[in-house]
């Protein structure tokens, strides 16, 4: 990782950043990479937007081996942008800030070869040789940082985090190659169930369909003869060919896309093309007027609550209150005069937590009047820390106790604390002088809500930033045999023609040919390779596509037999 990339990445990010360990790597792994990128380069070369296979190259990817994401790194840092290792699914909260900060999370696991042609985790094949190329043009990048910036300002609610969770388990579980059917059933039966329990779409949901049919799924150019950049697209043969067939719909890319939902277990029906790369930053302007973050006031505050998630109220004094908002007392024409958080709260101003003003103060919630003071009745420059007196608002809640401390920002004051303190609104209490010190926040308006804690780092572990790793592969005596012979068939490949040792290797593999079809269009390339025609007709015998049920396998080993006579 290099110094410029280090110094970005903020103290409460730092969690999922993870070791390659690049030594973890099987020779099995750098088979499917290479199958994988063979293919893509081929097939893509064709569909894919101009721009993807010289940001291959220039972001230091090839086809023999697994990027070493350190490489990805420097070469990415030419062009603004830095890459770092992470482990599977990170909270798409976190995965969104990285982007804002210029940083392409890789997740650093390897589909396996049963998941060749589409993986149900995020990995190194997607990351690296999906995302990474197109950081190399310059509107896309910028596109990519702005849509961060956006993202990591959506509200997320309890339901998507509960719906993150579920996608995490199931993919982990599938990944496993110890699991058993009942366990992928299991888990396939409790997405299904939190899925049917979402009642809410949240701003989170709309950012994460816009990057669906974007960044992930997204075609561009003419409507009628697009080219393919999504990394969802470029990191899936088998994908990437069936979004270009006229049964799928397209359409021309705007901010009502996020109307659109998705399956990621099934092909897409429709899919949206783009004008250009600029036009991305237009309709996510559009996405972004319309969410809380930009909107504030009593729309911001109902998606706050709706979300039941800790965010971050901004008042137009600047102060920031975080926590999770139970409720609000509004007025006769609907407007918010007394706003009453639950849990931890946290209160700062710039994104930086104000002095003694931290979750270990406001343990169990948080409660502040909204408005301008009564005609008539005190101002804030009325009052004088020692002194007793009575604050009155328009909206009728009165403060009546001892000034103890004022907090001021930019100049002027955001925070009033006071002790024997009594906050009433008619006949109600708000506020009791038997709990304490009582902080009022000052401020008219509500100017933003945003996600979060205002100040993450300080506020303390939330649930839309929890870290988990993917579990290890547990290795079998079978499965590290299967690997010593594809490291055979990488070193023949690399110590040039060997043809006693291709036909000891071939004699292997039609022992058992259904063992690994891989291994079959390897040593088949090999053969080619070698001019080794009697090899070729030995292994062309038994690598029939029809001899494998499994439609993807079945496409795979077709793919495979056309990339063996090829030259690299």
């Amino acid at each position: 990782m290099t110094e410029s990339t280090r110094q970005r990445i903020p103290h409460h990010l730092q969690r999922y950043v993870v070791s390659q360990n690049y030594q973890r790597y099987t020779p099995e792994d750098q088979a499917v990479w290479r199958f994988v990128m063979r293919q893509l380069k081929t097939f893509l070369s064709q569909t894919a937007h101009d721009s993807y296979l010289n940001g291959l190259k220039m972001t230091g990817l090839n086809v023999e081996e697994i990027p070493r994401i350190e490489v990805i790194d420097a070469h990415l840092e030419k062009f603004g942008w830095g890459a770092l290792p992470v482990s599977g699914f990170i909270p798409p909260a976190a995965f969104m800030e990285f982007q804002s900060l210029g940083l392409l999370p890789i997740a650093s696991d390897m589909r396996t070869a049963e998941h060749l042609t589409y993986t149900p985790a995020p990995d190194i094949v997607h990351e690296a040789a999906g995302h990474a190329p197109f950081l190399a043009h310059p509107e896309y990048a910028a596109y990519l940082k702005q849509y961060g910036e956006v993202a990591r300002n959506s509200i997320i609610s309890k339901q998507d985090l509960d719906q993150y969770e579920a996608i995490r388990v199931l993919s982990d579980v599938k990944e496993d190659p110890s699991s058993t059917v009942q366990d992928i059933r299991s888990a396939e039966e409790n997405l299904n169930r939190v899925n049917a329990s979402m009642t809410v779409v949240s701003e989170a949901a709309l950012l994460s369909r816009m990057n669906w049919w974007t960044a992930e799924y997204g075609l561009i150019g003419d409507l009628k003869a697009p080219k393919i950049f999504g990394a969802g697209l470029l990191s899936s043969v088998g994908e990437s060919a069936a979004c270009l067939r006229p049964e799928v719909r397209k359409i021309p890319l705007s901010v009502d896309c996020v109307n659109f939902t998705y399956d990621i277990t099934e092909p897409q029906p429709q899919l949206f093309v783009t004008r250009d790369f600029s036009q991305l930053g237009e309709v996510l302007e559009k996405l972004a007027d319309q969410l809380a973050y930009r909107r504030g006031g009593v729309y911001g505050l109902n998606r706050a609550i709706e979300a039941e998630s800790v965010n971050t109220v901004q008042l137009d004094t600047g102060l920031q209150i975080a926590g999770i908002l139970k409720d609000f007392i509004a007025d006769t024409q609907g407007q918010p005069i007394y706003l009453r958080f639950q849990g931890p709260c946290q209160l700062a101003t710039d994104r930086r937590e104000l002095p003694n003003q931290g979750t270990s103060r406001h343990e169990h919630g948080f409660s502040m009047p909204l408005g301008k003071p009564k005609p008539g009745s005190k101002t804030l420059s009325d009052l004088k820390a020692g002194q007793r007196a009575l604050f009155e608002f328009e909206s009728g809640v009165k403060v009546n106790g001892v000034v103890s401390t004022f907090t001021h920002h930019q100049g002027k004051p955001v925070l009033v604390t006071w002790t024997d303190c009594k906050v009433t609104l008619g006949d109600e209490v708000l506020f009791d002088p038997s709990w304490g010190e009582y902080d009022m926040a000052v401020g008219f308006a509500v100017e933003s809500v945003f996600a979060g804690p205002a100040h993450r780092s300080r506020y303390g572990q939330t649930e839309d930033f929890m870290a988990k790793q993917v579990p290890q592969r547990v290795i079998s005596n079978e499965v590290r045999s299967r690997h010593q012979t594809f490291q055979a068939i990488r070193d023949l490949r690399h110590a040039g023609v060997d043809l006693p040792r291709l036909h000891e290797l071939v004699n292997g593999f039609l022992m058992n040919p259904s063992i690994n079809w891989l291994q079959g269009v390897e040593l088949l390339e090999l053969s080619y390779q070698f001019n080794a025609s009697s090899e070729q007709y030995r292994l062309l015998a038994v690598l029939k596509p029809e001899n494998y049920p499994h439609g993807s396998v079945r496409q795979s080993v077709s793919d495979g037999i056309e990339l063996a006579k090829l030259k690299n």
